[in-house]
């Protein structure tokens, strides 16, 4: 299969699969969502506004629910996996999409800055409550959005994870897309020892949805006047990731993105992370520091051998 070519007719039958997209009411969890669900998965949409979540699932055919999920609150994110847990003995896909980019300096309910809190920490704590129900089942799949953003003043900041000394929009945001694929490939090492679940990222170019609604005004009125000439649909942009979830030929650990120049636009297929997302020792340090500030542990046993 050409790499250039994958398109969302290149998904096999989902049909008893299960897969949980966070931030799935609009954009690209919903393309990503309904996508799923026309191939026959059972695709709960875990979302912050469940009058919004409601709204978006009466626009899927298929099996659809929604879940309550706000990733700015550890309680909630634990709330929300324990229903997920009792709804859902099995879960072959979690798909870890939602985010937030470029905001204003704000914190989360329990005080992380909020794009490392909401991007990273919120799907680090949700994964590592949900992996039991993964673990068991064969083909099952962590999925994790990232950006070319993790490449853009991006490092993790282990003096000052929370920006409470300086904030930089552009520098957080990255920080929080280095750390979702530094959180992928260092949960594709603790994976591999069981031979099940795998984890895998992926990114959508530049896509043209609500997420962009944070930039600093002088960016927003030129992306206003240039978007069309370099941006995608959300139907395109979630290719990406549904490649990741569900080509039988993705690989744990890999990373996948749009085939056009600069990975802007275009077919999905395998691309290269930065050299800092692939340093080993942060990676570890990264975990560490995630499960403390979450107070979330992953299962016994799921460490690097």
């Amino acid at each position: 299969m050409s790499s250039t070519t994958w398109t969302e007719q290149h998904i096999p039958d989902q049909h008893g699969r299960v897969a949980v997209v966070t931030g799935a009411n609009t954009g690209l969890g919903f393309e990503t969502a309904r996508i799923l669900a026309a191939r026959g998965a059972t695709v709960v949409l875990a979302v912050r506004d469940v009058d919004k979540g409601k709204q978006a699932a009466a626009r899927i055919a298929g099996d659809v629910t929604v879940q309550a999920l706000d990733l700015t609150s550890l309680d909630s994110i634990r709330s929300a996996a324990a229903d997920l847990r009792a709804a859902h003995p099995r879960i072959d896909l979690l798909i870890n999409n939602a985010g937030v980019m470029y905001t204003p300096r704000q914190t989360t309910a329990d005080g992380f800055e909020l794009q490392f809190g909401t991007n990273h920490l919120g799907h680090f704590a949700l994964t590592g409550l949900l992996l039991d129900q993964l673990l068991p089942v064969p083909g099952s799949r962590v999925v994790t959005v990232s950006s070319t953003g993790h490449r853009i003043q991006a490092a993790i900041h282990f003096d000052d994870l929370q920006w409470q000394r300086s904030y930089s929009r552009a520098g957080a945001y990255g920080q929080s897309k280095l750390a979702n694929l530094m959180f992928t490939y260092e949960l594709q090492r603790r994976l591999a020892q069981h031979g099940t679940t795998i984890a895998v990222a992926a990114h959508p170019g530049v896509s043209n949805t609500e997420l962009t609604r944070n930039s600093p005004a002088a960016l927003r009125l030129p992306l206003t006047w240039v978007a069309p000439l370099i941006t995608q649909d959300p139907e395109m942009g979630a290719l990406p990731t549904l490649r990741a979830a569900t080509d039988s030929a993705v690989l744990g650990g890999q990373y996948y993105g749009p085939s056009g120049f600069g990975e802007v636009r275009g077919f999905p297929k395998l691309v290269a992370s930065s050299p800092d997302s692939h340093d080993y020792a942060v990676q570890q340090r990264l975990w560490t520091v995630s499960e403390e500030l979450t107070g979330v542990t992953f299962p016994l046993g799921l460490t690097v051998q």
